[in-house]
């Protein structure tokens, strides 16, 4: 079914807050939308509202026809206790509360008496049944086993009936997740963070797929490469400006239409400020001559010399008409408003005292887990040196980390680490914020020394503000953690920085931020990412790509 989604003056956010107002937006078959903006300006919000999970403070939603089937895959992936992949999968691609619709209306058909008033048990049955088909219920764990083996989750890895979605690494759930969006049958797909813990291939297929599709897309992501590959429009959330524009052509179309809108909004408003400023000027002026003029004309004038007088008066009054002109030129001034300079993400990353010239070895390290080997690897990491890590989900990038950082003694070969190693790290679960504790707290435990005072005051910087510390770390959004834990880097000196997956969950200004951050850093970096754009910005002495348990150099 082709359908056509359409907000019309649509305003979000909570009942204290508005994020955003008056945003108008058609997706058509066909349509790519990437909803762009800083964390916080409502994105996710929006995608909700358009997947009628929240409804709007102003405007409507509609679909055309209305029965169209719209998806929403939210930026988790939720792993309720005990789901398996396959009832997992069931869920995000809507099957569950399809078939659970259809089983409700075949009882109230089968026992008419318990029907619920007001409507035809037979229609209310024909409608779920057809729904039921459209969403691919019919047959999807005939689909399933295919889509997941093509993804690399074959039978051996993941048996969807019996493994939970809890036993599975972060990387095997996001292959869920693209399988779920494969198996899926949306009219239109609302997709928030799709790409996140994606690995190259995976990322590959996700692009495929979305440019396949027939029906309308609005997606929401911080992968720059992504974004240029796929979308046809791009919707900016301007929370600073509190304006909702949307920007025809792709992504890169976008950031030049951006640039060149930013700056005629500042030279604008730059006019005007220098218009105004002199027109004041001139009209202080004038006011000091009338008004010295008519002392003048009071000090120096004979009471008989009558015609002097009025000479001097009429001279007087002539400058306070040029007064008044001043005054009115400035009032007729179209006002132009000065552009509100957005929030920025500004950091360093703190220095500790140099590592001995060599940070961390490895000579024929190998690590056994189960079925999975990693190695022999024999590795070393100098003082300084910049080194980017890719390779597939499940290829053994973590393990290489946790022996490199002396986490992990290898089975066989030797493993050592350097002396004076400070290890500033952010790992891809953000271990270091979760759990019950509040913000302040935690983040109060990292840094003894320092007051509660400036622990607020750093964290404020990071846009974790009065009503962010005071919370508990699991209640913080996944922008919000990794926001955290870059302000822990700040804190802590570091001399051996490991990012895994850093620019998950962070806004693009952040990513920027960040690259810049990691382009002053002169202690040692390794680098986990999937992140095309940063692999190419970030300055990197060494790539080494980890596949199948071995370790090469690109």
């Amino acid at each position: 079914m082709t359908a056509t989604l359409v907000a019309k003056n649509v305003a979000g956010g909570f009942a204290h807050r508005t994020l955003f107002e008056g945003l108008d937006l058609t997706v058509a078959p066909g349509d790519v939308v990437g909803v762009v903006g800083a964390n916080g300006a409502g994105k996710s919000t929006l995608l909700r509202i358009l997947a009628g999970d929240l409804e709007p403070l102003d405007g409507v939603v509609s679909l055309a026809p209305a029965d169209a089937f719209v998806g929403w895959l939210p930026q988790e992936h939720e792993r309720v206790p005990g789901e398996t992949v396959a009832a997992y999968i069931a869920r995000r691609t809507g099957c569950t509360d399809a078939t659970q619709a259809m089983e409700a209306a075949a009882a109230a058909l089968a026992d008419p008496d318990d029907s619920p008033a007001g409507g035809d048990p037979a229609v209310a049955y024909s409608a779920a049944l057809d729904h039921w088909l459209a969403t691919g219920a019919a047959d999807l764990d005939e689909r399933l086993p295919a889509v997941l083996a093509d993804l690399g989750l074959d039978s051996g890895a993941v048996r969807p009936e019996l493994t939970p979605m809890s036993d599975l690494s972060g990387g095997q759930a996001a292959r869920v997740g693209l399988a779920a969006l494969v198996l899926s049958r949306f009219d239109v797909v609302l997709l928030d963070e799709p790409t996140n813990d994606l690995d190259l291939d995976g990322l590959a297929r996700l692009e495929q797929f979305v440019r396949d599709l027939r029906g309308g897309v609005v997606l929401v992501s911080h992968d720059r490469e992504f974004l240029a590959r796929t979308v046809t429009r791009v919707l900016e959330l301007d929370l600073a400006q509190n304006t909702t524009t949307v920007f025809g052509g792709g992504y890169e179309s976008y950031l030049e239409e951006r640039e060149v809108g930013r700056r005629h909004r500042r030279e604008q408003y730059e006019e005007f400020a220098d218009k105004k400023a002199d027109l004041v000027a001139r009209a202080r002026t004038q006011r000091e001559w009338s008004s010295q003029g008519v002392r003048n004309a009071m000090r120096k004038a004979p009471d008989n010399d009558k015609i002097r007088r009025r000479a001097a008066t009429e001279s007087s009054e002539k400058q306070a008409q040029k007064v008044r002109q001043m005054e009115s030129r400035i009032a007729r001034l179209e006002e132009v408003a000065e552009p509100r300079k957005e929030w920025t993400l500004e950091f360093t990353i703190g220095a500790a005292p140099r590592s001995s010239s060599v940070v961390a070895t490895l000579d024929n390290a190998v690590v056994r887990q189960g079925d999975f080997v990693l190695g022999p690897v024999s590795l070393q990491v100098d003082a300084g040196e910049r080194i980017g890590i890719t390779g597939p989900n499940g290829a053994g990038k973590s393990t290489l980390l946790r022996l490199l950082l002396g986490r992990r003694q290898p089975d066989e070969g030797r493993a050592s680490l350097g002396a004076n190693v400070s290890i500033g790290e952010i790992d891809q679960a953000r271990a270091d914020f979760t759990g019950p504790g509040r913000l302040v707290d935690r983040f109060e435990q990292r840094v003894p020394s320092w007051s509660t005072a400036d622990v607020r005051t750093l964290l404020a910087k990071f846009g974790l503000r009065a009503d962010h510390v005071e919370r508990t770390v699991d209640e913080l959004s996944p922008g919000e953690r990794t926001r955290a834990g870059l302000a822990l880097l700040q804190a802590c000196g570091t001399n051996v920085l490991v990012l895994d997956e850093p620019t998950n969950h962070l806004d693009l200004a952040a990513i920027e931020q960040l690259e810049q951050a990691l382009g002053a850093y002169d202690g040692a970096l390794l680098l986990v990412t999937h992140d095309r754009r940063m692999l190419q910005n970030v300055r990197l002495d060494r790539t080494w790509v980890v596949d199948d348990g071995r370790v090469s150099e690109s």
